[in-house]
């Protein structure tokens, strides 16, 4: 196919903080050798470190013919469910990059609702340059809102973890009690632990 459209998400799985997701579509019939190269080095945002992310980000961009990023905050997840939120915000990404013609691809979900006609791909984001390019659009816009959070929400080293679930983020919850970036409906081991 010519034109690609790759829909994922960062955020799903963490404690605090807003879930976005991305779409992007590419036009394999206009990439440069440069951007050829640059999407060969995608794969997997989380088996990348912030330094790489952030360095494969412009030349995402780049390559890209369209991109779409939707945020949702921590209300909006709490009150409509993590899954129902996900599942709309990956529509509403995938709604806003699609053209006609285009093969478009979901990193794991098939999207109820959705406008798009579209195909789920499990491990997408190792498997697909389009996926991997919204994979990084989606953690790269994630990590820098979370570190800009760091000030407005001191103790919780959200620079560090982003909001997902580690020893340190744990003790500060315990510590501090959650934030109003945490999210209070989404059962995890790390709030049964905390019994909060």
């Amino acid at each position: 196919m010519r034109y690609v459209a790759g829909c994922d998400e960062a955020g799903r799985g963490s404690l605090a903080g807003p879930l976005v997701a991305a779409a992007v579509l590419i036009d394999y019939g206009s990439l440069s050798m440069r951007d050829r190269r640059a999407l060969g080095e995608l794969d997997d945002s989380k088996k990348r470190s912030t330094a790489e992310r952030e360095e494969l980000y412009p030349a995402v961009l780049r390559a890209a013919s369209k991109v779409a990023v939707t945020v949702r905050c921590v209300s909006g997840i709490d009150g409509r469910g993590l899954h129902v939120t996900n599942v709309a915000a990956l529509a509403r990404s995938l709604e806003r990059v699609a053209i006609p013609g285009a093969e478009c691809l979901v990193d794991g979900f098939k999207l109820a609702g959705c406008r798009v006609e579209h195909r789920q791909v499990i491990d997408g984001d190792a498997r697909s340059a389009a996926i991997a390019a919204a994979s990084v659009v989606a953690k790269v816009t994630r990590d820098r809102y979370m570190t800009r959070c760091e000030e407005s929400h001191p103790g919780f080293s959200f620079a560090l973890n982003a909001g997902y679930s580690t020893p340190e983020h744990r003790e500060a919850i315990m510590r501090l009690g959650p934030s109003p970036l945490h999210r209070r409906s989404f059962q995890s081991i790390a709030y049964t632990q905390l019994a909060l």
